[in-house]
């Protein structure tokens, strides 16, 4: 069917690179891209021999020259962001000028501000239109799934959808005092920012962990959750039609929490540059060097996630509630790809949104969010590549 080039070598793009391989009828080549090729080198010495074509190749994806000659030396049909959010816009300036279809599964993140937004993607769509290609953003599961949950959910069961309640539950443990289940850096920046939601047509913003929740998860139990500002909502307040409030909660236990506090406290969070010896070091830069990796946290961590959204609405005037998620072991999914829950719930939608793209059913040209493709064939192919969905039609509401 056809050739994808795959930026990135972590733990998620572990995790994209086995799905594709298991998907070869769609993926026949793929090419692994990273500023260190011996990552690369070690993703393809994994599942070499299988029907899929893997080829490695070095890149600094914050170089647009470098990004624009492996493009057009290979010639994919897409190229797989599933680097750094930092990166994303030097990878769509690499699209746009080689003519090549684009996804990513995170919105781009300014290096100098904790502000992840979209509209420094937004401002691409007509460059994208005139060029005739397609890019697809944010294409994990928060954003990403939620978003086509979201599309699903007003196609299907609602004329109107009030509200939206995004719910990311990791009841998984690893066993260390503290580390973070994806990038730290980009994770800390994430969680230690202001929160806010979207509520009548407007921002609410409140302080970080200001509003909690308690709610009993599925398959996981009861857990602390807490408002964060993601993404998502900012699509979604646009694309969801008639929307009035939108929140999104994230669980953290309490040792997260009271490490993340005193790193806080002592200035290791910042990202501001300090000197230290004659070198400019960034506080938080430096934290994720001494953190445990992401990726070595597979084969230690126990337990269940639970990712999914609440509707509140109306169909046929009648008042309506729907909650639809999915619920991934870290064991089972370390035993089929070697990564834990968290890159797999994000690694599996990945290839899944450039399959849609591929294989033509998402065909549009300019800068598209995930839930404005129709989600019908996303939803089936869920089921199909290892996130199983599950529909509730009387969920207990968050208050």
């Amino acid at each position: 069917m056809g050739r994808a080039l795959i930026i990135g070598a972590g733990g998620v793009a572990g995790v994209v690179v086995h799905k594709c391989c298991q998907n070869s009828e769609v993926f026949e080549e793929i090419c692994i891209a990273s500023r260190t090729k011996s990552k690369c080198d070690a993703l393809k010495e994994k599942l070499d021999g299988g029907k899929t074509q893997i080829t490695t190749a070095q890149v600094d994806a914050d170089n647009v020259s470098e990004l624009v000659q492996l493009i057009n030396s290979y010639k994919p049909d897409i190229v797989m962001n599933i680097a750094l959010p930092y990166q994303d816009l030097t990878i769509m300036d690499a699209c746009l000028e080689t003519k090549t279809n684009y996804m990513d599964t995170a919105n781009y993140e300014p290096l100098d501000t904790a502000k992840f937004e979209y509209k420094w993607q937004w401002v691409y769509k007509e460059k994208f239109e005139k060029a005739g290609i397609t890019a697809l953003l944010g294409s994990g599961f928060d954003p990403g799934v939620t978003g086509v949950f979201s599309a699903y959910a007003a196609k299907h069961y609602f004329d109107e959808i009030s509200e939206i309640d995004i719910l990311d539950c990791n009841g998984g443990e690893h066993g260390y005092p503290f580390a973070t289940n994806f990038n730290p850096e980009i994770n800390i920046r994430e969680v230690s920012a202001k929160g806010s939601y979207w509520e009548y047509g407007k921002w609410i913003e409140t302080e970080p962990m200001e509003i909690k929740r308690t709610y009993n998860f599925d398959e996981v139990g009861e857990k602390d959750m807490y408002l964060l500002h993601h993404e998502e909502l900012e699509s979604l307040a646009i694309n969801i039609k008639g929307i009035k409030r939108i929140r999104f909660f994230m669980t953290f236990g309490q040792s997260y929490l009271t490490h993340l506090k005193c790193l806080e406290n002592v200035g290791m969070t910042s990202i501001i540059p300090i000197e230290y010896e004659g070198k400019q070091i960034v506080p938080l830069q430096f934290l994720k060097a001494v953190l445990p990796d992401p990726a070595s946290l597979g084969p230690r961590t126990k337990g269940k996630t639970n990712i999914g959204c609440i509707f509140t609405g109306k169909k046929d005037g009648k008042e309506k509630t729907y909650y639809v998620y999915n619920v991934c072991d870290h064991q089972e999914c370390y035993k089929e790809v070697g990564s834990q829950a968290i890159s797999y719930t994000t690694g599996v939608p990945a290839m899944i949104g450039a399959m849609m793209v591929m294989t033509g059913k998402w065909d549009a040209p300019g800068v598209y969010n995930i839930e404005e493709f129709d989600p019908d064939p996303f939803m089936e192919a869920l089921n199909k590549w290892g996130l199983p969905w599950k529909e509730n039609f009387r969920p207990v509401l968050v208050d």
